[in-house]
């Protein structure tokens, strides 16, 4: 990590601020003075502000259930977005892991672990998204076999992975997919004549929203960050 964006991340100071401070000479890293802002650090490295010993930040992992109305962005000019209800010091560093359309709900991962965050979006890693899907219209007997071979999605020109769905009422389910095309769910119901009128996101992976009230975060258990692999 570059040095001015470890400060900014671990005090209170800007990225600005934190430049000022490191080309008049007052940032030290190990036992010298330092005073180029992209000198690179890591955990082990000791960095000093003004004499003081500045701690690497701790990454950090929450599940949100999110509201409708918010985007799933740091920041929008329009609309409140997820990270608006996030009460926590330093936001900025905070990104979300798989987004969800401003009118769905449910569950969103939040961290500052770049790495992490790429193994539940990167298609390679295909993790799953469960699902809890209303439609307009019942959802018909064909609906799961086609889903199961796949949706052709004409904007694209592609063909979805095989998909789960577990019909619970004549217009509800449960959908598992491995992929997250633009608006991909309320497209696969079109191409098989339906609508859905309300999508709500319970599981990303085993990591499951469970009672979460809508706008509540929480932070992931251990067991939970260390299952997506």
């Amino acid at each position: 990590m570059r040095l001015d964006k470890f400060l900014s991340h671990s005090t209170d100071l800007s990225r600005k601020e934190v430049k000022q401070y490191i080309k008049k000479g007052k940032v030290c890293v190990g036992e010298r003075v330092v005073t180029r802002p992209e000198q690179d650090v890591d955990h082990q490295t000791r960095v000093k502000l003004e004499g003081k010993l500045i701690n690497y930040p701790s990454l950090r992992y929450l599940a949100l259930n999110k509201p409708v109305g918010y985007v799933s962005a740091t920041k929008d000019t329009r609309h409140q977005t997820a990270i608006d209800l996030i009460d926590l010091p330093n936001k900025s560093t905070l990104h979300i892991a798989g987004r969800l359309d401003i009118d769905t709900t449910g569950l969103l991962l939040i961290t500052d672990d770049g790495q992490w965050a790429h193994r539940i979006m990167s298609p390679n890693h295909e993790c799953a998204k469960t699902y809890h899907v209303q439609t307009r219209l019942p959802i018909s007997s064909l609906t799961k076999s086609k889903f199961q071979r796949g949706i052709y999605l004409e904007k694209e020109n592609y063909r979805t992975k095989p998909a789960v769905l577990k019909v619970i009422e004549p217009h509800s389910a449960h959908l598992i997919i491995r992929e997250g095309k633009f608006h991909q769910i309320k497209r696969m119901f079109h191409a098989v004549g339906n609508e859905v009128v309300a999508l709500h996101r319970i599981a990303v992976g085993s990591i499951e929203l469970g009672e979460l009230a809508l706008g509540q975060y929480r932070t992931l258990e251990p067991h939970e960050i260390k299952a997506i692999v």
